[in-house]
């Protein structure tokens, strides 16, 4: 009983905890203007043309996936690297995290690629992943440091006082966050230590950290993590120019927005629901935008953005049993 408990608890708290941000953020909010917009205040080929780089960054992934296995002897299909992308990314929307481990399932069972060793280039592309979203932090801090600056204070995170601090709901909001944080890193600990008791598991999956130094065509490796990262930004900036109220923001202003946006989603609930709106309209505010339109923008944004990364989720899904099933069968 204990046991299911915990697991229980494993799928509801994300959930519980997106829900709680999303209501502090959008308690206020009229929701009978969403139609509206979304009738007749959006640019949909703008929108269309976002989503492109939105399926383009789960390509290249897939693509860089296959290449980062090439070293420890494994061939998978491009195609089924990439469905097991769409899949990760939509099975993260249920159960934060567990995306990761649905990726090596999916090449596990239909390339018979190790489990563990696939699990290992994963951590890996985390690590990069990491690096990467820092060396975009660091020039953006730099180049727009006044901003930065103002969304310390504006959110709490400057405190000017202990009573500021208690009566700001931000601060509740940022507690929440920080623990669904911990709580996530805790689990993945747990997970580690389950895979060190396991013989052979810690071994394989430091031999999948390691495929990175023997990879193949480094420059290639080079610029399929270059397009990734301009694809993902390139997915979150154009939706700029779906609206007025959005399409005079700068370049600059994407940049912020969007590195405050990838370390919103760090937190453990389902596709980012509510630390990703929170940074992005406090953010968005603080480049003239009102209180209404950024959470406007904040909550049609996602909602398709989420929208495709199901809609690829079931695609990813459908194409790798009928594509698998056509190689078998013949």
């Amino acid at each position: 009983m204990n046991k299911l408990l915990k697991e229980i608890l494993r799928v509801a708290f994300p959930i519980a905890l997106g829900i709680f941000i999303m209501y502090w953020v959008y308690r206020d909010f009229d929701f009978a203007r969403v139609g509206q917009v979304l009738l007749h205040g959006t640019s949909w080929g703008w929108m269309l043309f976002s989503l492109f780089f939105g399926v383009m960054s789960h390509v290249l992934r897939g693509w860089r996936w296959k290449q980062t296995l090439a070293p420890l002897g494994a061939c998978p299909r491009a195609g089924n690297c990439v469905d097991a992308i769409f899949i990760s990314y939509a099975a993260n929307l249920v159960l934060p995290r567990v995306g990761e481990v649905s990726r090596c399932g999916v090449l596990a069972r239909y390339d018979h690629v190790s489990f563990s060793k696939s699990l290992g280039t994963v951590v890996t592309e985390r690590l990069l992943d990491g690096v990467c979203i820092l060396l975009i932090t660091g020039f953006t801090f730099l180049l727009q440091m006044p901003v930065f600056l103002r969304f310390f204070e504006e959110t709490g995170t400057k405190i000017p006082s202990l009573v500021h601090l208690l009566s700001s709901p931000w601060f509740y909001v940022s507690l929440f966050s920080v623990a669904g944080v911990l709580v996530l890193l805790y689990y993945l600990l747990r997970m580690l230590s389950f895979f060190e008791r396991v013989k052979g598991m810690a071994l394989n999956l430091l031999e999948g950290v390691w495929s990175l130094r023997h990879v193949g065509n480094a420059g290639l490796f080079a610029f399929y993590t270059v397009a990734i990262w301009l694809c993902y930004f390139l997915h979150f900036y154009l939706t700029f120019f779906c609206f007025d109220f959005t399409s005079s923001l700068s370049f600059q202003a994407g940049l912020v927005m969007f590195v405050g946006g990838t370390f919103a989603v760090i937190v453990p609930t389902p596709n980012g629901a509510g630390p990703w709106h929170f940074a992005v309209i406090t953010m968005m505010m603080l480049y003239g935008v009102s209180d209404e339109d950024a959470s406007m923008f904040a909550l049609i944004v996602h909602g398709i953005q989420t929208l495709l990364v199901i809609v690829l989720g079931m695609y990813g899904w459908l194409h790798v049993l009928l594509a698998n099933r056509r190689t078998q069968a013949s």
